[in-house]
């Protein structure tokens, strides 16, 4: 009878173990918020990220950039709806802090800023009762130190949000970003990457906050290109989400073949591979400040130790963490796999 009881004992204790183990796993994935100006490569992150085992996505915020602030927002509502999330969706800013505003880039996401794909009438409408910064310090509230934010467009929404609320970068788990150029020239200007130079003054403002900061710039997102077959593939694979990537990726993938590349780069969906699988990325640890005006503006500049210490104007200056390095072909083939796994709804 004690031998009965012991062999309960036991199995009862490894199942507790086992359940333990599984509600471990459940809840380790990563609260996100995303915040995009969304175009056609913010729209290939948020389907990666719905398609991610990995991540829960609390919400979706809005900025100009790629698409004005109307196109970035309806469209984001229409991506939300195809995949089927309940999940808000909140606009947000619509100029940048301090420069004056740029035209949308609708030469490189054309004029609704997904390519110029026929996007039908969209029923999800966007909250209205928060602006996205207030969003923001909302759910940082409900999830402290729990909540990953990744703009992957201008960071005006999350500058207005530390300015809202100082105490918001205490309760923020970490930032990961796709911005900056720091070992290799821009793509708007010749030091000056695009999300950066949108608002430089607000990448300033984020960067010099106390919370931890990742940037996955040009220097590991140019190495990660898609090309026509791979689209075709992802098209075979999943008719319906992949066919729809196929379609509206075509005037991205046009623009790069006029600036004389076989593909397009994956820009905005690698902070999302970089969270999902770090360790196929190199880092760097530097103090990192922006540039916000004159002829480099919108520059990232990065010191290092020990010159940093040596100098003191930089000695009090934040120290992030920018990614130099990628395993290209892994972070590709894990991009397409998640492309493959898209769900949308009819």
């Amino acid at each position: 009878m004690l031998r009965m009881y012991q062999i309960y004992k036991y199995f009862l204790c490894a199942l507790m173990f086992i359940i333990g183990l599984q509600s471990h796993f459940i809840q380790a994935k990563e609260k996100i918020i995303i915040d995009a100006d969304v175009g056609i490569d913010d729209t290939m992150a948020i389907l990666y990220a719905s398609a991610s085992p990995v991540f829960e996505l609390i919400g979706l915020t809005t900025t100009f950039g790629n698409a004005s602030i109307e196109n970035s927002t309806r469209n984001a509502c229409y991506i939300i709806e195809r995949l089927g999330l309940d999940i808000p969706v909140v606009q947000g800013a619509s100029v940048p802090l301090i420069i004056a505003p740029e035209p949308p880039t609708d030469f490189v996401h054309g004029d609704n800023g997904l390519g110029n794909v026929i996007v039908p009438t969209v029923h999800k409408k966007p909250q209205s009762t928060l602006s996205a910064a207030q969003f923001i310090i909302e759910q940082s509230k409900l999830y402290p130190n729990e909540l990953t934010l990744v703009p992957i467009g201008r960071l005006t929404n999350i500058a207005l949000a530390l300015r809202l609320d100082p105490t918001l970068a205490s309760r923020i788990k970490r930032v990961v970003i796709m911005g900056g150029a720091f070992e290799v020239p821009g793509n708007v200007t010749p030091v000056a990457e695009a999300n950066i130079i949108g608002d430089p003054h607000a990448a300033d403002i984020v960067f010099q906050a106390d919370w931890d900061v990742v940037t996955i710039p040009l220097d590991v997102t140019t190495k990660i290109m898609v090309v026509e077959k791979d689209l075709a593939q992802v098209a075979i694979s999943n008719p319906l989400a992949g066919g729809f990537i196929k379609e509206f990726t075509q005037f991205y993938l046009d623009f790069h073949y006029e600036q004389g590349l076989n593909g397009f780069y994956i820009h905005d969906p690698s902070p999302f591979i970089y969270l999902e699988q770090p360790e196929l990325f190199s880092t760097k640890n530097a103090a990192i400040r922006v540039v916000t005006q004159g002829m480099a503006i919108g520059q990232t500049i990065a010191a290092f130790s020990p010159q940093r210490e040596r100098l003191p104007q930089w000695q009090h200056v934040k120290v992030n963490t920018y990614a130099n390095q990628v395993d290209s072909d892994k972070a590709k083939k894990l991009l397409l796999t998640r492309f493959s796994e898209v769900n949308f709804i009819k």
